[in-house]
């Protein structure tokens, strides 16, 4: 790969992870916001997936394969988080 080449590729993933980024704060922002739970939970959900993205796109740009491992451990906890949140609304409803 020449000089050229690395650098569309680093420019692109600069790109990706500064979109990345302002869609993250979109999430937080839901999250802050609301208007109901089920809206925060997916807000949540989308959080986690976010985070499993920049930390992926970080680790490629860097070249840092051990930071992949992070991306499962969050990817795990998002997924778990989510579905304990699932749970306990779906336990709250058929206790009113």
């Amino acid at each position: 790969m020449n000089a050229t080449e690395m650098t569309a590729f680093s420019l692109s993933l600069d790109i990706l992870i500064g979109l990345l980024a302002l869609s993250l704060a979109l999430c937080f922002f839901r999250l802050y916001r609301g208007p109901d739970v089920p809206n925060r939970t997916v807000a949540f959900d989308l959080i986690s997936l976010h985070a499993v993205g920049l930390v992926a796109l970080f680790a490629i740009r860097n070249n840092a394969p051990p930071l992949l491992e992070i991306t499962l451990v969050t990817a795990v906890l998002g997924f778990l988080g989510t579905v304990l949140l699932a749970r306990y609304l779906e336990y709250s409803e058929t206790q009113d």
